[in-house]
């Protein structure tokens, strides 16, 4: 375990405690909400796991690395932004694909790019969003949401 999930689970830990100080019986009654979205989240954490093993399986690294890796340059972080922009699953679940992805050669670039179109556009939602906010706002949501997670991603690539 590195030092940055030791910090993160120190102060989980903390505030549990700090919880349980202030008032045993609402700490009791979020985690027993905490642990049913645990069990409700837990097909999809299933579901992901078997697609990064496939994705692993019938991908070889060096293809991954070719499409998604520091070579593949711009239309490597514009490819995989766009995908992150067209799958609808919870951010929590996309960390361990981007650590797979990244273990097998992408670029920090391109993992910055697919989370943070993952999170930041809804494709699949977007029908729902046009009704509520209009076609034209809900257009222009989405299009500057992916500019800027593109460039995001690339300040996160400088940086990292």
């Amino acid at each position: 375990m590195n030092i940055t999930a030791i910090i993160i689970n120190g102060i989980a830990v903390a505030a549990l405690i700090l919880a349980f100080i202030k008032d045993k019986d609402k700490a009791v009654q979020s985690l027993r909400m905490a642990l049913k979205s645990f069990i409700k989240m837990l097909p999809m954490v299933f579901i992901i796991i078997i697609a990064i093993g496939l994705l692993l399986g019938f991908v070889p690294p060096d293809q991954i690395s070719r499409f998604v890796g520091d070579q593949s340059g711009a239309s490597g972080v514009l490819l995989i932004g766009v995908v992150g922009a067209l799958l609808y699953i919870p951010a929590l679940l996309s960390f361990p694909l981007a650590s797979s992805i990244i273990q097998n050669g992408a670029s920090v670039t391109a993992v910055a790019a697919f989370i943070t179109t993952l999170t930041m556009i809804g494709i699949i939602t977007l029908p729902l969003e046009i009704k509520i906010l209009g076609k034209k706002m809900a257009l222009l949501r989405n299009g500057i949401s992916f500019v800027i997670a593109i460039l995001i991603a690339f300040i996160m690539g400088m940086i990292l």
